[in-house]
């Protein structure tokens, strides 16, 4: 059995811009087994548009420019949505389907690699991409938007092409994150980049399905002996919240190396929001990595405080708990 609490890996900075790339999850994903919502003509639409953005690419030596022969800056395609409507799986499709030097990953992985490498240092490290996939792009911290505008720009006038996703609250669908007003002038001159697409729709996680529920010591049962005790990891939730704010949330794929199951035991509300955010990256990771887990403990819906799931990260919260209750319907029908 593989103690997590053990782990506490460290990474170069090669290591930390090394394997951007779709995880386990979606390594098998093309714009082909996409399957839009057909009540939700936005879905195809948004698969379309990928596509004609990638058909637009002059293949030239070292890579390819996008759109337009006499220009070289890149260009930018923005999918705005609510969670679960397929959109990281049309971000890996585009990067299945592409071309030249590219590389995917989640926001906050890109805020993780500049706040380790410096701003400098993590321009230089993508100077050379022509396409990067930038998955739930987020525009909930002036910090990071600051972070987000000076590093965007300064690859795409030197021709580096952006895609982007972002969950947007379902209250809110279409409104896009560009148009908080608190941070205006950073936001906007990140929008000035993109082309924005809305994709609307309902959780696909939860398309004619009941949310799940913990399982139970029984069924928990079940599912731990279906497991290779070589490589399952078990934990309490209380170990692993203490444990994972000692670890920089980068590292947490690195945690999960030569992992092959995840069992949390006694799921309990969490009152610290930083210990609840940490968590949330946590399963983030295990769902990406395709890593089968099991959790018991207090319903979904008591997780995480209101304020939290009515607050600044909603959206966070959101994806999270949608994410656990496939988890919990995999370990159930696994």
């Amino acid at each position: 059995m593989i103690d997590l609490l053990a782990r506490n890996p460290t990474l170069s900075p090669e290591e930390l811009t090394a394997g951007l790339t779709p995880s386990a999850r979606f390594q098998g994903v093309r714009f082909d087994n996409y399957r839009p919502n057909p009540e939700f003509p936005s879905q195809a639409e948004a698969r379309a548009s990928l596509q004609a953005f990638l058909q637009g690419a002059q293949v030239r030596p070292g890579g390819f420019r996008l759109f337009r022969k006499t220009r070289s800056e890149g260009r930018g395609l923005y999918l705005d949505g609510g969670f679960g409507v397929g959109k990281t799986h049309l971000l890996a499709s585009t990067y299945h389907a592409g071309q030249g030097n590219r590389a995917l990953m989640s926001f906050q992985d890109l805020m993780y690699i500049i706040g380790a490498l410096g701003m400098v240092r993590a321009v230089e490290a993508f100077r050379g991409h022509q396409l990067l996939l930038i998955d739930e792009f987020e525009l909930d911290d002036p910090g990071n938007t600051h972070m987000a505008n000076t590093f965007l720009g300064q690859l795409m006038p030197a021709g580096t092409s952006v895609v982007a996703t972002s969950n947007t609250e379902p209250g809110a669908l279409g409104q896009g994150r560009f148009n908080a007003s608190d941070f205006q002038r950073q936001i906007q001159g990140i929008a000035d980049r993109f082309e924005t697409h809305r994709v609307d729709g309902p959780d696909y996680r939860q398309r004619g399905t009941v949310s799940e529920g913990p399982l139970s010591p029984e069924e928990f049962a079940v599912w731990q002996a279906k497991q290779d005790p070589a490589t399952l990891a078990l934990v309490s939730h209380r170990d692993l919240n203490r444990h994972l704010l000692e670890v920089h949330p980068s590292r947490f794929a690195k945690m999960l190396a030569g992992v092959s199951a995840v069992g949390i035991h006694n799921l309990t509300p969490m009152s610290d929001q930083n210990v609840a955010l940490r968590f949330v990256h946590f399963i983030d990771k295990l769902y990406d990595l395709g890593l089968p887990a099991a959790l018991t403990g207090v319903p979904l819906n008591a997780l995480f405080n209101d304020d939290y799931r009515h607050g600044a990260y909603a959206k966070k919260y959101s994806r999270c708990l949608s994410r656990i209750s496939e988890l919990l319907r995999e370990a159930r029908a696994g």
